[in-house]
């Protein structure tokens, strides 16, 4: 059964608006009542969450099919189904030894690409569905604010960090993403993450210390010459040391700043934030955005410089 306690606690516990519980409710007694929908919709979530699967984009398709075949919302359909793969999920998790906690902050990610959905694109979905690759494969994991996955340096030339350190091609790294949960990235909630994940992967460093990297339009160095001298940002960006960084002729990721509102013209654009006053009047004086890749180490309590 789709329509099940699952399903209802899941949201439930994420507080899912009811706009978005009524939808995947609906879609749910779709799959129950209508069997060759469900029966379909279901060989798809059965294939890529068993071990032989890993083409995440493949199996997106196949649920747009039937997404377009049955007078679904594509977006809709492709939540419906990382809904319908959470439960067996969870299994896998307490099967490899990893708590129901850690499952459930990970699971959190769901509802951020939710709430994006319904401000980006007006509908209870996800528009980044292939996104979640990392999470249905055991790839990547949730840590308070942060999200990681273990990765390998892949610049071309070394760094030498602060501390002496090199940093090669191919070095073991702790790669990790920052989601839209609302959370503000104060001190306390960036260092309680990091000592989290430290915890989880410090296993693989033998010298105590993780190496940690991120690549983000947060880390974009100019951001020290027009956000607000306290913003927690630039207190983000503090903690890294940029390898690199680039400068855009779009702003590819204004709607993670402006929402729904990201196409308006410049003139046009809301101001009801602090972030966004301090982007609209920068974007108003012509300068472009960018990004920025970063490295720091962490020993557990601190970062080393």
């Amino acid at each position: 059964m789709h329509v099940n306690g699952f399903l209802v606690d899941f949201m439930n516990g994420y507080k899912y608006p009811d706009e978005a519980k009524n939808t995947f409710l609906r879609v749910s007694e779709r799959l129950d009542r209508e069997k060759e929908f469900g029966d379909a919709f279901d060989a798809v979530v059965n294939e890529y969450m068993s071990a032989e699967d890993d083409d995440l984009g493949a199996s997106l398709d196949k649920i747009t099919a039937l997404a377009e075949k049955y007078g679904e919302n594509e977006y809709t359909a492709h939540f419906m189904f990382l809904l319908n793969c959470m439960p067996i999920l969870k299994e896998q998790y307490l099967k490899n030894g990893y708590s129901e906690q850690l499952f459930r902050d990970g699971a959190d990610d769901l509802r951020c690409k939710l709430l994006e959905c319904i401000e980006c694109k007006g509908v209870p979905g996800t528009f980044v569905a292939g996104w979640n690759r990392g999470f249905l494969k055991l790839d990547r994991f949730a840590f308070g604010r942060f999200q990681f996955e273990e990765r390998e340096y892949g610049s071309d030339f070394d760094f030498v960090m602060s501390c002496g350190k090199v940093v090669k091609k191919g070095d073991k790294v702790i790669n990790f993403h920052i989601p839209s949960s609302g959370i503000p990235l104060t001190d306390d909630v960036r260092f309680a993450s990091y000592k989290k994940a430290y915890d989880f992967f410090k296993g693989g460093f033998s010298d105590g210390n993780v190496l940690f990297c991120c690549g983000s339009w947060l880390l974009y160095p100019r951001h020290r010459e027009f956000l607000p001298e306290k913003s927690n940002i630039l207190r983000f960006l503090d903690d890294f040391e940029i390898v690199s960084w680039a400068e855009k002729e779009n702003f590819g990721d204004a709607w993670r700043v402006f929402g729904r509102y990201s196409e308006l013209p410049v003139e046009q654009l809301p101001r009801d934030t602090s972030l966004r006053r301090a982007y609209a009047d920068w974007l108003a004086a012509g300068n472009k955005t960018g990004d920025g890749y970063g490295l720091f180490l962490f020993d557990g309590e601190k970062i080393v410089r």
